[in-house]
């Protein structure tokens, strides 16, 4: 039997996860964290290539591996024109896209780079279920001004792989499934999963949807517009106070969840509100795609770092679970998603996509 040897990389704004797979066999995992003052004379997420390809080349060195020997890299997707779901191909013209920023940015869109970079070397470069993965249905789309159209923007690499997860202990097919899986992160986003297909979710990074750990999302739309014009704000001051200074930031100065319950444990009142003001928000969320599946809900599943937290999926869940069975999964199950849905496109068992020409 043959081993087929996967790469694969998934870049956050000051970490980068490596995983590497022979076959469905996760032979290695780790996070390297990248501090402060090694990314701060980095003005843009694209300066850090070099940056970036030495850490990942010299920690598989590290781990024996060359990337010559290895049959792909995979990497979590950057920002293009909208998409179905799937398993991509790294292409030039999903990397003009990426570059443009017309679709978004993120450091995942440098992981697209990177991979497509190591590929000179040998292995095939791929993204599976990239973040513009776009499977709405027509109604979804609609925002109430023809000049703003509804889009598809959140974690959906990791929303898929914890419903197929979900689906999987449960022995059943994801695709005969209804499902609301929230993910809860630095962004939180909720979308409804319907037989497979991923047909509403609330854009996580500027859209609309529960605020987060700094991000703002859903605001009174008029007074944002006031805040706009009002001489007070740059573009990229309003910018980055919508994402980056909003949500917990901004009302208790801190993004890390855990100290955040630490304070309000302690009898932080301004800190227990916040979080129980946003698990109210993320229950609003969660009810409005239920609606969305017209209330036949199979499960509603948690997932991302928060999840690992008690006191917010139970404050969730003691609004929501009328609606349906809780499940937890708490974490990513990103790395594996990667991994495996690469092997399979390998094998032949799953279609390999690229972007139109």
């Amino acid at each position: 039997m043959r081993i087929y040897k996967i790469a694969a990389i998934n870049l956050g704004s000051t970490s980068t996860k490596i995983a590497y797979y022979e076959n469905e066999n996760c032979v290695f995992k780790d996070n390297i964290v990248h501090t402060a003052r090694a990314l701060e004379g980095f003005s843009t997420i694209w300066e850090q290539f070099e940056f970036r390809k030495q850490a990942i080349e010299a920690y598989l060195k590290e781990k024996g591996i060359l990337i010559s020997g290895l049959d792909a890299v995979v990497t979590r997707g950057g920002h293009t024109e909208p998409i179905v779901g799937g398993v991509y191909r790294i292409t030039r013209k999903m990397l003009e896209q990426s570059a443009s920023e017309k679709y978004g940015n993120h450091a995942t869109d440098l992981g697209l780079k990177l991979a497509y970079e190591f590929s000179a070397q040998g292995p095939q470069a791929f993204t599976v279920d990239p973040p513009t993965t776009d499977e709405f249905e027509p109604l979804a789309r609609y925002s109430g001004l023809p000049q703003i159209k509804r889009r598809s923007s959140f974690h959906v690499l990791n929303h898929r792989a914890a419903g197929r997860q979900y689906a999987k202990d449960s022995g059943k097919d994801y695709r005969d499934l209804n499902l609301v899986v929230i993910h809860m992160g630095g962004g939180i986003s909720i979308a409804a999963h319907k037989k497979g297909r991923l047909v509403d979710a609330n854009n996580a990074i500027d859209g609309d949807g529960p605020f987060s750990t700094n991000r703002c999302c859903s605001v009174p739309i008029g007074d944002l517009i006031n805040m706009c014009y009002s001489g007070t704000y740059t573009y990229s001051e309003i910018r980055r106070l919508i994402n980056g200074n909003a949500g917990l930031m901004a009302y208790v100065g801190e993004n890390d969840v855990k100290t955040v319950e630490e304070r309000a444990a302690g009898g932080d009142q301004a800190c227990g509100e916040a979080l129980d003001a946003m698990c109210y928000q993320i229950a609003k969320e969660v009810g409005a795609a239920a609606t969305v599946l017209m209330g036949e809900v199979d499960a509603i599943v948690f997932t991302g770092g928060i999840a690992h937290s008690k006191r917010i999926v139970d404050s969730v869940s003691r609004r929501v679970s009328f609606i349906a069975p809780i499940a937890v999964y708490p974490g990513e199950y990103e790395m594996q998603s990667l991994g495996l849905n690469t092997l399979a496109a390998l094998c032949g068992e799953e279609e390999i996509k690229e972007l139109n020409e």
